[in-house]
């Protein structure tokens, strides 16, 4: 048994108990040994079988769709924060955070404005809707000096394989690409089914021979920091730190920044 699974079976057992029959809608016949929903109220509320809640909270690795754990939700009264622990224990995708923020919040906006080093924001699909003019100068030719309305916003991955003068403008681009890869993997595992995140695979796959070759490989790593060297055209030999900031309320992105590089550091 695995951790998740025997953390998702508690969490399900004991909102369970909590749960009343009245507040699931039910009738409460007969003698009841515990206030809480039997097994078999709650496997009918999410249209499963006594079995498999009996299993699932047993700790078993079954894997609950999304259907069923929306079910599950709703039968046990969950909170939004406790329905998004349910379905993070389970490994999934909630449905109802699918939908991505039509714009970046202001506060993150603020952010980028104040601060004086390169910074940008990315989203689930890696775009790039919101960046500072720190990082406008760093990445000339690439980010603009402000986003352009009704445009689709840059895409950092489109600018590693797809932009020639990345090739030079990032230092061990080889390397570069195959760690960005396997990040990318990591962070959109949950979200390959979205019709948009399809499109920006198939089309990196097809038009770069780098991305067709690494994407296959499976490789997944957690996004790290660290010195990030860049040959900028006007500046020679650039070395920054790189950051990543999640901010809670936007979960949906994420908030990079390149601080200067220690020169103590470097030897």
């Amino acid at each position: 048994m695995s951790g998740d699974s025997l953390a998702l079976g508690a969490f399900i057992r004991r909102h369970r108990e909590k749960t009343t029959p009245q507040q699931a809608g039910l009738n409460a016949l007969g003698r009841r040994r515990t206030p809480g929903l039997r097994r078999e109220e709650l496997a009918m509320l999410s249209g499963v079988s006594g079995t498999w809640i009996t299993w699932i909270e047993q700790g078993r690795p079954i894997q609950p769709s999304v259907p069923t754990l929306d079910r599950l939700s709703k039968a046990l009264q969950l909170s939004q924060a406790e329905r998004q622990h349910l379905f993070h224990l389970a490994g999934k995708a909630d449905p109802q955070l699918e939908s991505p923020p039509s714009a970046v919040a202001p506060t993150l906006l603020h952010l980028l404005k104040i601060l004086q080093y390169p910074a940008y924001i990315l989203d689930r699909y890696w775009n790039v809707p919101a960046w500072n003019a720190a990082a406008a100068a760093h990445f000339a030719g690439w980010l603009p000096a402000s986003p352009v309305p009704e445009e689709k916003p840059p895409n950092l991955l489109e600018f590693l394989f797809l932009d020639p003068g990345a090739r030079n403008f990032v230092d061990d681009w080889h390397s570069r690409c195959r760690r960005l890869v396997a990040e990318f993997r990591a962070d959109v595992g949950k979200h390959l089914d979205d019709p948009e995140m399809a499109r920006i695979i198939t089309q990196l796959q097809s038009q770069s021979r780098t991305f067709a070759g690494l994407w296959p490989a499976q490789d997944v790593v957690e996004r790290e920091g660290g010195r990030r060297i860049f040959q900028h055209p006007m500046h020679g030999r650039v070395v920054y730190e790189q950051s990543t900031l999640l901010p809670a309320a936007h979960t949906d992105m994420k908030l990079v920044i390149l601080l200067p590089y220690q020169e103590d550091d470097l030897v």
